[in-house]
């Protein structure tokens, strides 16, 4: 595990930009998090830094589930489950399909759907009760798609590293 520490909603971008800069077609990232936490802001930052268009305005898809955003280096999914209920809705969304195919997929609330999505990244973020700008943001993996990139994504994201 991983644990790092945001001070500012800048330092949630460059986090998820520094994240994106080493991910690879077929992952995976699921985000967690209470309401409000920042999961959104993070997908944002994480756009950018796969060079999506300025032009693909990033945002919650919570009612239309899933938004495509095609200009970066990466094809990006970014799907959210808060509204779903089974993990029938869920399959039926093809977020796995979707990464075989070539794409990176950010999954907000996506920790309900572990079992069908597979070897996963969790990013888990929360906010600090003392300074509403703070976050907390524990980075876990699932599987193994990580392992070779894991010491990798350590040196990426050392700035950040909880002291």
């Amino acid at each position: 595990m991983i644990d790092l520490w945001s001070r500012s909603l800048a330092d949630t971008h460059d986090i998820a930009a520094a994240m994106a800069s080493i991910v690879r077609p077929r992952d995976i990232i699921v985000l967690s998090g209470d309401m409000g936490a920042g999961k959104t802001a993070f997908v944002a930052g994480f756009a950018k830094g796969l060079g999506v268009s300025d032009d693909e305005y990033v945002s919650s898809p919570t009612f239309t589930l899933v938004h495509t955003h095609d200009t970066g280096r990466i094809p990006m999914y970014h799907a959210d489950l808060y509204r779903l209920t089974s993990t029938g809705e869920i399959a039926d969304l093809g977020l796995r399909e979707h990464a075989d195919m070539g794409a990176v997929v950010l999954v907000e609330w996506g920790d309900v759907a572990l079992d069908v999505l597979g070897d996963v990244m969790i990013v888990r973020i929360d906010a600090d009760d003392d300074d509403e700008t703070a976050r907390r943001i524990e980075i876990s993996i699932v599987g193994h798609g990580w392992d070779t990139r894991w010491e990798q994504l350590k040196r990426t994201v050392s700035k950040w590293v909880e002291q």
